[in-house]
């Protein structure tokens, strides 16, 4: 079963009508309590996780299959679902779209309180929240800017994250599923069965395990002094002018070149587009990483301050200084439940789509 993962769909610009709304909220609050019941609150986070129960699920409870409103319409309708049986239930959604994602932490702590959750329990929590929004938004830089972001957990510490992104470019909106459990790292590979309709070409992805090399080396450079790692940085900018001396190689002409380019036939570059000119935010993010110092590369990430800009700067000066390549692979990939009769996008998996029917017969039986 997937746990986590991305999934994409269509900018959706319209409004659920309060009629559909309010059916939304009686069907699901029904499957919420049935499945709560069967399997307990554990189960109800772990099958909120998935992306493929996620997407579902919306369907089941009649909004657009394939619009970005699923994920912010179906996570309203499933919080006013559970509105005065949070307790009971052992299930807790905080925070939701735009200014409403920001008050997250503080609902997370409140239901804590609430619970008598060990004040360390409910710390952990709204630090995995704010690491998930994080990440999504500074180390898988694919174009699409976060704007929801929901915490679901249950009173036993079990814990999803359910975030969207959107890239106006593309006209989409992409989903990032995250799951606690067997998830023993938030930097890398935290991702996996990840659907998408929409693939970018170029992403950095520094979640990605070929991205380790890179992460090492970001973390220490910002281990020496702010000088030495300026003297990097303005080497870059030194250079930055002409771009087509440093990333091309092109009829076998000799250029100037940064960095040892592995393809023969590369064209393209971030450092193309990047703006490495001069900067006193990101020097003064840089050196207050210098002046921390931090141990790991999610430390290095958890500093305040640090956002894409400041990863990018490090990423580029690992590998165009360094020769430290990270990744440029958009990590999303193709994910359904039960495959196609026609081998599209593989063969149906009869074992899982037999779990799936038992399982809901489990439900509904009398």
């Amino acid at each position: 079963m997937i746990n986590k993962g991305i999934a994409t769909f269509t900018l959706d610009y319209g409004k659920c009508p309060k009629w559909l709304f309010d059916r939304m909220v009686l069907l699901s609050k029904r499957m919420i309590y049935a499945i709560i019941a069967e399997e307990g609150p554990d189960e109800f986070i772990k099958r909120i996780s998935d992306p493929v129960w996620f997407q579902p699920l919306g369907t089941v409870l009649a909004f657009d299959w394939n619009a970005s409103g699923l994920t912010t319409i179906l996570t309203a309708a499933l919080k006013e679902a559970i509105r005065g049986s949070k307790k009971d239930l052992g299930i807790f959604i905080c925070g939701g779209k735009g200014k409403t994602s920001l008050k997250t932490p503080e609902q997370i702590l409140t239901w804590a309180e609430r619970i008598s959750m060990p004040e360390e329990s409910a710390n952990a929590l709204v630090y995995n929240s704010k690491m998930a929004a994080k990440v999504d938004s500074s180390l898988v830089q694919d174009g699409f800017q976060i704007y929801h972001h929901c915490f679901f957990f249950s009173k036993n510490g079990a814990w999803t994250v359910v975030q969207q992104g959107m890239n106006v470019e593309e006209q989409s909106a992409r989903r990032y599923h995250w799951y606690s459990k067997d998830l023993t790292d938030l930097i890398q590979e935290p991702h996996s069965g990840i659907s998408s309709e929409v693939k970018i070409k170029e992403v950095l992805n520094m979640t990605s395990n070929k991205s380790e090399k890179n992460r090492g080396l970001s973390t220490e450079l910002v281990s020496q002094s702010f000088n030495t790692l300026m003297k990097d940085i303005t080497l870059l900018r030194k250079y930055f002018t002409p771009l087509s001396q440093m990333v091309a190689v092109q009829d076998g002409k000799e250029q100037l070149t940064l960095l040892n380019l592995e393809n023969k036939e590369f064209n393209w570059h971030p450092v193309v587009t990047e703006d490495f000119s001069k900067s006193k935010y990101l020097e003064k993010i840089l050196w207050r990483l210098c002046d921390q110092q931090p141990e790991n590369y999610e430390k290095l990430l958890a500093t305040p301050g640090v956002g894409p800009k400041t990863i990018r700067a490090l990423a580029l000066v690992s590998e165009v200084i360094y020769g430290a390549k990270p990744s440029y692979e958009d990590p999303a990939r193709y994910s359904f439940a039960h495959g196609g009769k026609d081998a599209t996008p593989y063969p149906v998996d009869t074992e899982t789509y037999d779990q799936t029917i038992e399982g809901l017969k489990k439900f509904i039986k009398p």
